[in-house]
C-alpha cells in the first residue's frame, strides 16, 4: 500500500521516475579471525598489582584498537612502526613487545576489527538522509510511446535537465535499529578477537624466550660434562699409562667422554632451533645475533587461591567476550528479522529543471515534489518468517556455545594453577637432588682416586650429575612455563 500527497501530475511523474528506493539494510560479520585460541580481555581497566600470578602481567584495557590507534574510524595507522632490530641484550618484556608490533597475526586481527568498524557504518548509514543527485539528455521522436514494457506506457521526448533526489527513513518501527545495534556488537567481539591474538602471540613468544633459555642452559650443563669428563679421562690416561688403571677404565673414560660431546652437540643444535624459532615469531625472515637475559631474581610463588583465579579469567577472556558479543548480536539480528514485518514510513522529496524541452509536453522549466511512502508487507512467501527462525535458532547455538567455552575456561584455569604448584614443587626437589649428585660425583672421585671403587661407579656417579643438572634446568623452565600459560589462561597481558 503506498499514498503520496499529490502536488500535480508532473510533480508525481517526476519523483515516481527518479526516485530510487533504500537499499535493504543487513547486518553483517566478518570471518572470525583464522588464527587461534582466543584468551583474555578486561573491559574495565585494572589495577597491574591486581594480578596475582606474576608481577609483570596486567589485566587487559578496555579496547584492543584503542590501544594502537587514536581513532579506529579514521584510516590512521593503528600500530607503531615495525621494529627492524632485536637489541643486543633481549629480555622477556622487549621479546614481547617486538612481537606484538612485528607479528603479522596482530595485525591481521587489528584490519579485521577495523573493517568490522566499518560494517557498523554501512548499516548506521540506513538512517542517514540519503541524496542523489542526475542528469539526462535525450533525443526522440516526441510522443512516442514504448509497446513492450509491460503495462506502463512512457513517452518518449526530446529534452535535456537535472535535479536531486532525497530520501530519509523516519521509522521502521526497530528493524535499522537492531541491525545497527547487532553490527555493533560484532565489532566488539572482533576487537576482542583481536585481543586474543596479542594474547596468543605473547603465549607463543613467552614459549620460545623459554625454550631458547633452557637451551642456552643445557649447553652450559652440556659444557660443564664435557669439562669433567674430559678431566676424568686424561687422569685415567695418565694412570694407564702408568700402569695404574686398566684399558678396561680407559675405555669406559672414553665412552662418557664421547657421550658427553654428543650431549653437547644435541644441545647446541637444541639451541640454535630455539633462536631461529624466537626469532619468527619476533616477525623476522632473517638471522639475527642477540643475547637472552634471563630473570635471576627468586621464582614467584604461585597464587594461592585457584577460585580467584577462575572468577578473574571469567571476567577477562576475550574468547568468552567475543561469544557474549556474537551471543547479543545475534539476538539483536533475530528481532531485526522479526521486524521486517513491520511497516516502514519514509520521505522524499525531488527537485530539478529540464531547461531544454518542448513546452508542449513540459509547461514549466522546473520539476519538484515531496511524499511520503509507507510500505506494509502483506504476503512474501514465509521468507520473512523462516529469516528471523534461523536467526533465533542461530542466537541459541551462539548461547550454547558460550556455556561450552565458560566450563572449559574454568577447567583450563584449573589445570594451569595445578601444573603452576606442581612445577613450582619441582624446583626444591630438583635442586636437593642435584645438591645429592654433586655430592655423590665427588664421593665417587675420591674413593676411585684411593682405589676403593671400580670405574663403574664414577662413570654411574657422573651420569647421574648430569641427569640431575638437567632435571634441575628443566624444572625452572618448566614453572617459568607454566606461568606464562597460567597467564595466558587468564587473559593478562604484560
Amino acid at each position: 500500500m503506498r499514498f503520496h500527497p499529490r502536488i500535480s501530475t508532473l510533480a508525481l511523474m517526476a519523483l515516481v521516475a527518479m526516485l530510487s528506493g533504500p537499499l535493504p539494510l543487513r547486518a553483517q560479520k566478518l570471518a572470525d579471525d583464522p588464527s587461534t585460541v582466543m584468551l583474555a580481555k578486561n573491559i574495565q581497566q585494572a589495577d597491574t598489582s591486581a594480578s596475582p600470578v606474576a608481577p609483570h602481567a596486567a589485566a587487559m584495557p578496555g579496547d584492543t584498537l584503542n590501544m594502537t590507534t587514536p581513532d579506529m574510524g579514521s584510516g590512521k595507522k593503528m600500530t607503531g612502526e615495525r621494529v627492524t632490530s632485536i637489541p643486543t641484550d633481549l629480555t622477556l618484556h622487549d621479546a614481547e613487545q617486538i612481537a606484538i608490533r612485528n607479528n603479522p597475526r596482530v595485525r591481521v586481527a587489528q584490519l579485521l576489527a577495523r573493517a568490522q568498524h566499518q560494517v557498523y557504518r554501512q548499516t548506521r548509514a540506513g538512517y542517514l538522509p540519503q541524496v542523489n543527485g542526475g542528469a539526462v539528455a535525450a533525443e526522440a521522436d516526441n510522443g512516442g510511446r514504448f509497446t513492450f514494457d509491460g503495462l506502463r506506457s512512457t513517452r518518449l521526448i526530446t529534452h535535456a535537465g537535472g535535479g536531486l533526489d532525497f530520501h530519509q527513513l523516519l521509522t521502521d518501527f526497530g528493524h535499522t535499529t537492531n541491525l545497527i545495534a547487532s553490527s555493533k556488537l560484532y565489532e566488539k567481539a572482533q576487537n576482542a578477537q583481536a585481543q586474543a591474538s596479542m594474547l596468543d602471540i605473547v603465549l607463543i613468544t613467552d614459549q620460545a624466550f623459554y625454550n631458547a633459555l633452557e637451551a642456552q642452559a643445557m649447553v652450559q650443563v652440556a659444557k660443564q660434562t664435557v669439562d669433567t669428563r674430559k678431566t676424568t679421562d686424561q687422569q685415567i690416561t695418565e694412570l694407564t699409562n702408568n700402569k695404574l688403571r686398566s684399558t678396561i677404565d680407559l675405555a669406559f673414560a672414553d665412552e662418557d667422554l664421547a657421550r658427553a660431546q654428543l650431549l653437547l652437540l644435541d644441545a647446541q643444535t637444541q639451541y640454535n632451533n630455539s633462536i631461529n624459532a624466537l626469532t619468527s615469531v619476533l616477525g623476522f625472515d632473517r638471522p639475527m645475533t642477540y643475547t637472552l637475559e634471563e630473570n635471576t631474581g627468586t621464582a614467584s610463588i604461585p597464587p594461592p587461591d585457584q577460585d580467584q583465579l577462575v572468577d578473574m579469567a571469567l571476567k577477562q577472556r576475550p574468547d568468552l567476550m567475543a561469544l557474549d558479543y556474537d551471543q547479543q548480536a545475534a539476538k539483536k539480528y533475530a528481532r531485526a528479522q522479526w521486524e521486517q514485518l513491520m511497516p516502514t514510513l519514509d520521505t522524499m522529496a525531488v527537485v530539478g529543471g529540464t531547461p531544454i524541452r518542448d513546452d508542449k509536453y513540459f509547461t514549466s522549466n522546473w520539476f519538484g515534489a515531496v511524499g511520503v511512502d509507507l510500505e506494509v508487507p502483506l504476503f512474501n512467501g514465509f521468507r520473512y518468517t523462516a529469516q528471523a527462525h534461523e536467526a533465533e535458532d542461530r542466537a541459541q547455538a551462539a548461547q550454547e556455545n558460550q556455556r561450552d567455552l565458560r566450563d572449559r575456561v574454568v577447567r583450563d584455569v584449573r589445570d594451569a594453577w595445578l601444573q603452576t604448584n606442581t612445577s613450582y614443587q619441582k624446583i626444591a626437589v630438583t635442586e636437593k637432588l642435584l645438591k645429592a649428585s654433586n655430592m655423590g660425583l665427588q664421593l665417587a672421585q675420591a674413593r676411585y682416586k684411593l682405589g676403593l671403587s671400580s670405574i663403574v661407579e664414577l662413570s654411574q656417579s657422573q651420569l647421574e650429575q648430569t641427569q640431575a643438572s638437567i632435571e634441575n634446568v628443566n624444572a625452572r623452565y618448566e614453572y617459568e612455563l607454566s606461568l606464562a600459560a597460567l597467564n595466558y589462561q587468564l587473559g593478562n597481558l604484560p
